[in-house]
C-alpha cells in the first residue's frame, strides 16, 4: 500500500544519480505526494575504486545506500518501494530455463535484467510501478531475433502482472541540450488506477493522448501501425521470437497488456523552445589549457572526422577497403549537441568526441558542459580523485536528467490522483 503522501523509490544501476536528480525534482511541486528514495544500489564490476558510487554518496549522502554487486544483495535487504527505477545495460537476455520449482526464470548469468526480475519476482509485496531506461537497439536486440530481447522482458513483466508502454525519446526533439535518443519503459502492476485506464483505454489513445508519455512528450500518428499477440511462455519466445526475421516488430511507440502488442511509429508533436550547444559553454577564461587541441595535433583530428576510401591491412596481412563519411567539424553551435559517448574525455584525438571552435581556438568540451548537456547539476561529478576523464565517462553512461523528471511529474500526478488500494 502507498504510505499516505509518500512514494517510495528503489534506484537500481545508479551512475551518478541521475534518475534521483530527475524524479526528486517533484518535490519542488506544490503536491502533497513527496518522492523518497528509500534504497539504492551501484556497482561497477569492471573497476577496483567504486568512483560513480563515491559521487553518488557525497551528493546523496550514505543511508540506505548500497555499493554491492546487486546479483549477491538480498531481497530482505531491500525496503518495500512502490517504484523501481533504472537504467540497466543492453545485454543478451536470453533464458537458460524456467526454473522447476518457482515461478521464477533462469536467465543469462551476469545479465542485469535477470536481476530487475529477481527482485520483482521474489518481494514478498511487488512494487506498484517500474521506471525503466534502455539504449534503443534493445527494440532490435540479438541481431539473429530481431526483437527478442524485448519481447522476453514484455512477457517477464506481463507473467509478473504488470501493463507495459514504452516509447523512444530522442531529448533534443523535445528542446533539450543533446541529441540522445533512448527507450524508457513504464509498467504499472495490475490493481493500480494506471494499470486499470490502460486496461479500458483504446490503444491508439493511450500511446497519442491519454498515457503518462503521451502526456509527457506529446507525439503524433505517423505510420505502420501493428497489432500482433505475445502468448508464448518466455522459454520458446527466447528459443523462437522472429527467427530470420530482418526487422523487429517492435516500433518506437507502443504498449503490452493482455498477450496483446499495439506499436506504431509517432514522431514528435513539440513547437517550444531548444536549447542549442552554445547555450550551455562555459567563458573561456574558465577553461584550462588542457582542453585545447594544439596546432600539432589537428591534422589527426582532421584526419579521424574526415571522410575516408582507403585500404586497410589487418595484423595478419590481410587487406580490405575501408569507407565512412566525415563528422562535422568542428561541432555546430547552433544546435542540439551530438550524443555523448563513454569515450568522450582525453587529450587523444577521436572520431566522436565533440571539438568545438572559440577565440582561443580548438578545444574539447569541459566536465561542467558534459552535465549540462545532461541537464546535471554544474560540477555534480566533481570530486577528489575523480579524473576529467572518469567524468566525462560517467556524463557518457547518464541519461538526460530533464526527460525523467517530466515523465515522473506527469506519472506522480497520476499517482497522486489514485486511491490507496
Amino acid at each position: 500500500m502507498l504510505q499516505k503522501n509518500k512514494i517510495r523509490v528503489v534506484e537500481l544501476f545508479a551512475g551518478v544519480g541521475g534518475f534521483r536528480l530527475g524524479l526528486e525534482k517533484f518535490n519542488k511541486k506544490k503536491s502533497d505526494l513527496q518522492v523518497e528514495v528509500v534504497w539504492s544500489n551501484q556497482w561497477e564490476p569492471s573497476t577496483k575504486r567504486q568512483h560513480a558510487s563515491e559521487v553518488y554518496v557525497a551528493r546523496f549522502g550514505k543511508l540506505n545506500h548500497s555499493n554491492q554487486d546487486i546479483a549477491s544483495v538480498k531481497i530482505e535487504d531491500i525496503p518495500e518501494h512502490d517504484l523501481l527505477v533504472g537504467g540497466f545495460p543492453c545485454q543478451d537476455y536470453s533464458v537458460a530455463t524456467t526454473l522447476k520449482n518457482s515461478k521464477g526464470l533462469q536467465g543469462k548469468k551476469g545479465v542485469l535484467w535477470w536481476e530487475i526480475y529477481r527482485i520483482l519476482n521474489e518481494s514478498q509485496v511487488k512494487p506498484k510501478y517500474l521506471f525503466l531506461e534502455n539504449v534503443d537497439r534493445l527494440l532490435k536486440s540479438p541481431s539473429k531475433q530481431r526483437g527478442r530481447d524485448f519481447a522476453i522482458m514484455l512477457k517477464s513483466l506481463s507473467d509478473l502482472g504488470y501493463a507495459v508502454e514504452w516509447r523512444v525519446i530522442n531529448a533534443a526533439d523535445y528542446g533539450m541540450p543533446q541529441r540522445r535518443r533512448r527507450v524508457f519503459i513504464l509498467a504499472y502492476l495490475k490493481g493500480t488506477q494506471l494499470y486499470d485506464n490502460l486496461n479500458k483505454s483504446d490503444t491508439e489513445d493511450w500511446i497519442l493522448k491519454d498515457g503518462i508519455l503521451a502526456k509527457s512528450f506529446p507525439v503524433v500518428f505517423e505510420k505502420d501501425d501493428y497489432k500482433f499477440q505475445l502468448k508464448d511462455d518466455v522459454k520458446i519466445i527466447s528459443d523462437t521470437f522472429n527467427l530470420g526475421g530482418k526487422l523487429s516488430p517492435f516500433n518506437i511507440s507502443g504498449l503490452y497488456i493482455n498477450n496483446e502488442v499495439y506499436t506504431v511509429k509517432t514522431k514528435t508533436d513539440f513547437e517550444g523552445k531548444r536549447t542549442k550547444l552554445k547555450d550551455v559553454l562555459v567563458t573561456d577564461k574558465e577553461v584550462s589549457d588542457e582542453f585545447y587541441i594544439s596546432e600539432d595535433d589537428l591534422d589527426k583530428w582532421n584526419y579521424l572526422k574526415g571522410a575516408k576510401k582507403e585500404v586497410r591491412e589487418t595484423k595478419d596481412g590481410f587487406k580490405y577497403n575501408y569507407a565512412e563519411g566525415a563528422m562535422v567539424f568542428p561541432d555546430a553551435l547552433d544546435n542540439a549537441s551530438r550524443t555523448i559517448i563513454t569515450g568522450e574525455g582525453g587529450k587523444s584525438a577521436s572520431r566522436f568526441k565533440h571539438v568545438i571552435k572559440t577565440k582561443k581556438g580548438y578545444r574539447r568540451l569541459t566536465p561542467v558542459e558534459l552535465e549540462r548537456l545532461n541537464m546535471f547539476p554544474d560540477n555534480h561529478t566533481q570530486l577528489d580523485g575523480v579524473t576529467n576523464t572518469k567524468r566525462a565517462f560517467f556524463m557518457g553512461n547518464a541519461l538526460v536528467v530533464g526527460v525523467v523528471e517530466k515523465i515522473g511529474e506527469t506519472l506522480f500526478n497520476a499517482i497522486s490522483e489514485e486511491k490507496s488500494v
